[in-house]
């Protein structure tokens, strides 16, 4: 969510996570958009009295920073083209821990890489619709969130090393014995 001039942003909820933060925007009954903030942005912004979907929300993001596996049970109310709606439902289908190219999304919607990249930037519920697992050809990042450098491509870099870690190593449970 982008403040008018000479207003705040406002944002129901705050997540916090490692360099970054999470704005959540919604109704009394859906999600409407999760924005990435800076950390230092979101100290000074936290709502003390979030809605329950705000809540739920925090609850839930909070989860899936600990698991990348978790699994989101929001109501979303997210608006966007026939096209967007499209890509953002075979995101949905991309498990944690694996990526698909802006082509592989391309081919299966009917479309261009480049109009799925659109589509990408333009989501408006990032991590829940999780479009940080698509990347570009031959192993390169890609944009993120219509940007290609600075500050969103690192979320986007830490989000796809926070989930391919985790699944790339099975914890011990604690007091087993190592051998």
């Amino acid at each position: 969510m982008t403040a008018s001039p000479g207003h705040a942003p406002r944002w129901d909820a705050i997540v916090g996570a490692p360099g970054f933060a999470l704005g959540i925007v919604t109704t009394d009954a859906a999600v409407l958009s999760i924005e990435f903030l800076p950390e230092r942005i979101a100290e000074t912004a936290r709502n003390p009295n979030p809605n329950p979907i705000a809540a739920e929300a925090v609850r839930q993001l909070t989860a899936y920073l600990l698991d990348p596996h978790f699994c989101f049970d929001l109501p979303l109310a997210s608006a966007g083209s026939a096209h967007q709606q499209a890509v953002w439902q075979v995101l949905n289908g991309i498990a944690p821990g694996h990526t698909l190219t802006y082509g592989d999304v391309a081919r299966r919607v009917g479309s261009s890489a480049r109009a799925v990249g659109a589509a990408c930037g333009a989501n408006p519920l990032p991590v829940i619709v999780p479009c940080h697992r698509v990347t570009a050809a031959g192993g390169a990042l890609g944009g993120f969130a219509h940007s290609t450098e600075g500050f969103l491509p690192g979320i986007k870099r830490w989000l796809l090393n926070h989930e391919a870690a985790c699944t790339a190593f099975t914890l011990t449970p604690p007091g087993s014995v190592l051998s």
